[in-house]
């Protein structure tokens, strides 16, 4: 009898069962799609229905250039509705500034071209300067206000009996395309700055107390180091660029813009404390562990408040924690520091300058934990009913360097003036379309950050709108007998040219490819299609690109030696705004200015690393300098009347001596300076330790002590200019005795 046969298994399925997202991660996915890609999508259909809008109404009223409306609409149009709003009004104040000029040139130099044209030129140079000077929205103005004189100003060398009635037309186009794009932007998916400035300041602090993590466990190298602070004084620039935008927007951000000021001016004081401890404690690193052991424990407190908050946005919650936990710890981290001075003084007893190193990072770390207490406070303030906060004292003041504004201002005319004088002498049919985008395309290089690459990418812009151009009005328009076929014809233009705008490194190929196709391409009330025109005015948009991108790289070009050296005298000279100018905000012009010009440095010294590492090596220089020089003048300012404190005392006339080889130093470099300097910081600091500190109420505690916090001040300035990696290196004596501690 056979065996019974065993059952047969189950067959495996041939697929796995396949499992669905679950709700929440849809919700979770379409959410970050929003936040991302999805508010590209929104920006494209905002671009094509304000541009359906304005060509519709453009046709409707029958103005004589549709074409300038569309390009207004794709000028003024940004993600963010405040920033329309915000271009929109300084685009108004620039057209009519240009415009009035315009109308009064002619009126002057009607029946000469030759003086008519260059007016025009100076008026452009002086509006390009603005625009380079300039990085927020007043740049934007300038641009314009050069920009709309050329439109009405360049045909009216030709035909100036019409030049009013152009003037006219040209700004009732102008302002029907920003009512458009203003209209679109606020009432269709309105995206608001809020948003965004919530989304910088929680990046920004991230990336800031992270770096400060490492800083503080030792675990941040100097080239990591600079270029952390290269690109927070870039983000510097891009906030305060976004909180000028927002007071357009809505009146929640515009009854907290002086909050949201006061807080951009916390982080980068904060930034400029941090920088100051760092180089410190990376000096010490070089010396024998004494004082870095002493400092370990304090320096891991604050480290280990600030470890949480790694890897991740933080929000409300972590940052009132944050704030909850270094106050609660101030007393321990005193404790910690006085512990540490002890602990010194029992392994290198004799070491005057170790306990000056040790006092100076000491009283920095404090000041530290101080200014991220109140910037915690500030950000968690924003929220608060508006009127509860005092208006802040300090702002941001932009500091751009006036030889390259100048400069680009003189190379744009001498643009213009070239190509308008090769078209009066040969009567080029196109010569007034090739100057107008001359003039236009020098003005947009001129506040680029690399105009040479900007240049070619609108020349690529410009070349793919002539062949879709050429396309679209020979092959395709004629056959077009609606207004809703124009648009699907036009549409994949106009998204394609949105969708570049907002892809920052290739802005100029979306930029290229709207304005021109825009205003060669576009058919107007009365469709015209002649090619020898069409390809004479794409032609004219081609040269101008060329010689444009010719004047970049061989006619003054940006990067070169002498623009270098003027940078370095601007960032010398912040340490002598710091030391004499009125104290009342010193502090936040002075980190602003500062880092602006850092910002610049960055730019202009593209592809020359020596230039650039000597730059930043001066900019560091100042910063460490000039922000110790300003506590020492707010120390001794906020001094009781006290006779230890009076400003005969030896003391407070060393520091004034100081400031003078210090101005004389950076005025003019040299050893001989150097030695001048470095004495009088010498002397001040024997001073400051013989002055009487037992009489003050708390001689021990350098937070109650005011002689105990200009002492490590002016240690602070001496360790600066005998660094090794400092540009003053090379002025250095070979050996130089340590300060005398007698206190």
């Amino acid at each position: 009898m056979p065996l019974a046969s065993p059952p047969l298994a189950r067959p495996a399925a041939a697929f796995p069962r396949t499992r669905w997202p679950s709700r929440n991660a849809w919700r979770r996915a379409a959410r970050e799609w929003a936040r991302t890609d999805g508010q590209t999508w929104a920006f494209i259909a905002k671009a094509l229905l304000a541009a359906a809008l304005a060509l519709w109404l453009a046709y409707r009223l029958e103005l004589p250039q549709p074409s300038t409306v569309l390009v207004t609409v794709f000028i003024v149009l940004q993600p963010q509705s405040g920033q329309v709003l915000a271009k929109s009004f300084y685009r108004i104040l620039g057209s009519l500034a240009g415009l009035t000029f315009t109308v009064a040139a002619i009126a002057l130099f009607a029946q000469e071209r030759v003086l008519l044209l260059g007016a025009l030129v100076l008026w452009i140079g002086y509006c390009t300067r603005g625009a380079a000077r300039y990085r927020d929205f007043r740049s934007y103005a300038f641009l314009l206000a050069g920009y709309t004189a050329c439109l009405v100003g360049l045909p009216a060398v030709a035909q100036p009996q019409g030049a009013f009635l152009q003037a006219i037309w040209r700004l009732l186009e102008i302002a029907l395309g920003i009512c458009c794009a203003g209209v679109v932007s606020v009432a269709i998916l309105p995206q608001t700055t809020r948003g965004v400035l919530r989304r910088t300041l929680a990046q920004r602090l991230r990336d800031f107390l992270a770096m400060a993590h490492d800083g503080l466990l030792g675990q941040l190298d100097g080239e990591r180091f600079a270029g952390l602070s290269a690109r927070f004084a870039a983000d510097s620039v891009g906030f305060e660029s976004l909180r000028s935008a927002s007071v357009f927007e809505e009146p929640y951000l515009r009854r907290r813009s002086g909050r949201l000021a006061a807080l951009g001016n916390r982080l980068m004081l904060l930034n400029t404390r941090f920088h100051a401890l760092h180089q410190l404690l990376d000096r010490l690193s070089d010396r024998p562990p004494a004082v870095r052991q002493a400092l370990a424990p304090a320096l891991g407190l604050i480290a280990a408040a600030l470890a949480p908050l790694l890897g991740r946005l933080p929000e409300e919650r972590d940052l009132r924690r944050l704030s909850e936990r270094l106050a609660g710890e101030r007393a321990v981290l005193m404790a910690a520091i006085r512990d540490g001075r002890q602990q010194l003084g029992q392994t290198a007893p004799g070491a005057a300058v170790d306990r000056l190193d040790y006092d100076t990072a000491a009283e920095l770390l404090y000041r530290f934990a101080e200014d991220l207490h109140l910037l915690l406070g500030a950000q968690l303030a924003l929220e608060a009913p508006a009127g509860t906060a005092p208006a802040p004292r300090e702002t941001f003041t932009p500091l751009a360097s006036r030889a390259v504004a100048w400069m680009a201002g003189l190379r744009s005319a001498l643009v213009v003036l070239g190509v308008g004088l090769f078209w009066i002498e040969t009567a080029w049919p196109s010569g007034a379309a090739c100057t107008l985008a001359a003039a236009l395309i020098s003005a947009l290089a001129s506040t680029s950050a690399d105009p040479r690459r900007y240049c070619l990418q609108l020349a690529g812009g410009t070349l793919v709108g002539a062949l879709a151009g050429g396309l679209l009005q020979f092959q395709v328009l004629p056959w077009i007998d609606s207004f809703t076929l124009l648009l699907l014809v036009l549409a994949p233009v106009f998204a394609t040219g949105a969708w570049l705008i907002t892809r920052p490194r290739l802005a100029g190929y979306g930029t290229g490819l709207m304005v021109w196709f825009c205003s060669a391409a576009l058919p107007g009330n009365l469709p015209r299609y002649d090619a020898d025109v069409f390809c004479n005015t794409y032609l004219a948009y081609l040269v101008a690109c060329g010689v444009a991108v010719v004047a970049v790289s061989v006619l003054l070009p940006p990067s070169q030696p002498w623009v270098w050296r003027r940078l370095e005298a601007a960032l010398r000279e912040r340490l002598v705004h710091a030391i004499g100018a009125p104290l009342g905000g010193l502090s936040g012009r002075f980190d602003s200015g500062l880092r602006d010009l850092l910002n610049q440095v960055q730019v202009l010294t593209v592809g020359q690393p020596v230039v650039q590492r000597r730059l930043l090596c001066w900019t560091f220089l100042s910063l460490e300098l000039g922000h110790a020089i300003i506590e020492l003048r707010l120390e001794q300012a906020a001094l009781p009347p006290l006779p230890w404190y009076r400003e005969q005392r030896a003391w407070r006339l060393a520091i004034r001596a100081l400031g003078r080889a210090l101005v004389r130093l950076f005025h003019q470099p040299d050893a001989v300076n150097l030695a001048r300097a470095l004495t009088a910081v010498d002397h001040a600091i024997t001073l400051a330790h013989q002055a009487p500190r037992h009489l003050e109420p708390n001689p021990g505690d350098f937070d109650r002590s005011p002689l105990r916090r200009i002492a490590s001040y002016l240690h602070f300035i001496r360790t600066s200019l005998l660094a090794p990696d400092s540009p003053l290196a090379g002025y250095l004596p070979q050996a130089r005795p340590p300060a005398r501690d007698e206190g």
